[in-house]
């Protein structure tokens, strides 16, 4: 609690699992609501586990860890200067020492992955004002890297995020928005779904009864919007929340 800021509540994970027989502990706690984006901006998260974990194994696991939780999140596209995540681990579990590449060092990681996951998810539910999460997953692209450009634009276009609090499955907007992204596509072959409810097929809207069925999944409090630009097997993805009225106005009324 004494870490939170515009949170509204604590963000805690605990996990258990046995390591050569030894029960061994993994806390962790974050904060943050807003100034989220890549690079972790305006956000704290620490662990701690009384693992025995050799120091060149732990770093890679955290650092694998970190690029597949908090850089594959954004509130509001943001960033600060004050961002950590620190691993502490002080053995007292008394498990042989998990090296890098070990049964007990894979044992560890697939522990960690999910709770910093977790975490991560935590902070985009709690982002400031946010009524919805929503995961974009962008695939067909021509690389990876295209495809993530892609995401992150998509997850930080104003136009984009007030669409999912109004409820409009405007996917024009989505359109507009790869299309002034950057990376190289075919408009034409562009397939756009809310959940599993296909909007856009080729480029061309699919028509009112889609339109209706889209925006029965925007009334949920978590969806995935997913595209598809058949083009490529690039693929990425980011959690990102709406973008409300009561964002604008915590923001406004912050004290400096």
């Amino acid at each position: 609690e004494a870490i939170m800021t515009t949170d509204t509540h604590p963000k805690c994970v605990t996990e258990n699992l046995s390591i050569n027989g030894r029960p061994v502990t993994i806390c962790g706690m974050a904060k943050g609501a807003g100034m989220i984006e890549p690079n972790m901006a305006t956000m704290l998260c620490f662990l701690a586990t009384d693992a025995a974990v050799a120091p060149p194994a732990l770093q890679p696991c955290l650092s694998e860890a970190v690029a597949r939780s908090f850089n594959r999140i954004s509130v509001d596209g943001e960033m600060s200067t004050n961002d950590t995540v620190l691993l502490l681990a002080n053995g007292r579990a008394g498990n042989r020492s998990a090296s890098l590449g070990s049964a007990e060092h894979e044992a560890f990681a697939s522990l960690l992955f999910p709770m910093m996951t977790e975490l991560a998810a935590m902070i985009v539910r709690d982002g400031e004002g946010a009524t919805k999460a929503v995961d974009i997953r962008i695939r067909g692209a021509r690389s990876d890297r295209d495809a993530n450009v892609l995401a992150y634009h998509l997850a930080n276009s104003p136009l984009v995020k007030t669409s999912f609090y109004g409820r409009d499955p405007n996917w024009g907007r989505l359109m507009a928005a790869l299309g002034s992204a950057g990376p190289w596509m075919h408009p034409q072959k562009i397939d756009i779904f809310y959940d599993r409810v296909c909007l856009v097929r080729n480029g061309i809207g699919q028509g009112k009864k889609k339109t209706d069925q889209a925006g029965k999944v925007l009334r949920k409090d978590a969806f995935t919007v997913t595209i598809d630009l058949h083009i490529g097997a690039g693929s990425a993805h980011v959690l990102t929340s709406d973008l409300t009225h009561d964002y604008v106005t915590l923001n406004a009324s912050y004290p400096s």
